[in-house]
């Protein structure tokens, strides 16, 4: 493997460091106290092609690959986890999920609206009783004549309320049954259309997280993704992509809470002395060093198979459960070295380490990440 990324890489870099720095890190902890989602800010990433990375850009995105798109999701999280996690959630599912399985006309109609941030996307699979059981879902869509009629709840969902468009997941046949999930694309303001509970999260508390209700909602067979039945195949395709992003997210936690912590250590004096010169702070800091680094080259791993349209369930699989570990345990051990200060919401590994628990649960537990893992090797 090449593991020379490019100058190209690295201008993109800069260009989302740029902008976190600029549109989100004055207002992180305002917007965390808060719960309050900043919408407005997704419009302007659009404006630096961070809607669309995935797109071509004959449908108004970036063209850039999955290198580039780690790139990005790890700088922001760097700043704000919770702004990287909705660019995730964004990018990987709605839009990839449209881009991946939609005729031309879909993606014409719906995809440049997501790429430019003009339109914010939300995801719906899970529901209150079928969370990694994603197949055992109770929300169905009963067709009637040449529309579809929807009903059920999705919960957990990231822009639950204020997205624009929306591709979820409903039963087309019986539970139990092979391919009894179909895929469809409903957006805001359509009739049994509506924004549930919004969740009071621990943490990655800027990024809105709400139920999406369907009630009786009829939409008509052009907003349906694919074949009768494929839907739930079509999302495990996406949660390999996705996981890759959940990977990034992670990366980009685990780096910020060790370079808080770094410097940190180099700057806090006991006995004297930094208390990165103690042996019990400086191993602890390599060990943290030394996971992040394997992390990062699992998950550039993953994106190279990715790029060359491989097989990569098991690996992306492997970089989620791997870097989502590593992140809890950094964040953790970050808090550890700040001591009491790291207990309090004037350092930043607070909030790191309220942030980091998610990415071991969402889009895919690490028990479910075992799972995929071992009946890969088994096979």
């Amino acid at each position: 493997m090449d593991f020379d990324l490019g100058t190209n890489n690295n201008l993109i870099a800069d260009s989302a460091k740029n902008f976190a720095l600029q549109h989100i890190s004055p207002f992180v902890m305002e917007w965390d106290e808060s719960q309050f989602f900043p919408k407005n800010l997704f419009k302007r990433a659009g404006d630096f092609g961070f809607m669309g990375i995935l797109v071509p850009e004959n449908l108004g995105g970036s063209g850039l690959g999955y290198q580039e798109y780690v790139t990005i999701i790890e700088e922001i999280s760097k700043v704000d986890p919770s702004i990287g996690l909705s660019l995730a959630a964004h990018n990987s599912l709605c839009t990839n999920h449209i881009l991946l399985f939609g005729d031309d006309k879909q993606k014409k109609k719906w995809i440049p609206k997501l790429a430019s941030g003009d339109h914010l996307g939300a995801w719906g699979l899970t529901e209150n009783n079928s969370g990694s059981d994603a197949s055992g879902m109770s929300s169905t869509a009963v067709k009637k004549g040449d529309d579809w009629v929807l009903n059920g709840t999705k919960n957990f969902i990231t822009h639950g309320i204020s997205g624009d468009i929306a591709v979820a997941v409903f039963r087309t046949g019986n539970k139990g049954e092979k391919r009894n999930a179909t895929a469809f694309v409903i957006e805001r303001g359509t009739e049994g259309f509506k924004a549930g509970k919004k969740e009071n999260k621990l943490g990655m508390r800027a990024s809105e997280t709400a139920e999406m209700i369907f009630d009786n909602c009829i939409i008509p067979d052009t907003n349906r993704l694919g074949e009768v039945g494929d839907g739930f195949i079509q999302s495990m395709k996406i949660l390999d992509g996705g996981r890759i992003s959940i990977a990034a997210l992670s990366l980009g936690i685990a780096k910020g809470a060790f370079n808080a912590s770094l410097k940190y250590s180099k700057e806090r004096q006991q006995f004297g002395k930094p208390i990165s010169s103690f042996q019990g702070i400086s191993f602890k800091l390599a060990q943290m060093a030394t996971e992040i680094e394997a992390s990062e080259l699992l998950i550039r791993k993953a994106c190279h198979e990715k790029n060359m349209k491989r097989p990569m369930t098991k690996l992306s699989a492997m970089c989620k459960m791997y870097s989502s570990e590593v992140c809890v345990k950094v964040s953790n051990e970050a808090v550890q070295i700040h001591g009491g200060y790291g207990f309090i919401k004037d350092f930043p590994v607070e909030k790191y380490y309220r942030d980091c628990k998610l990415c071991t649960i969402g889009e895919g537990t690490t028990e479910i990440q075992k799972l995929v893992i071992s009946r890969n090797i088994l096979k």
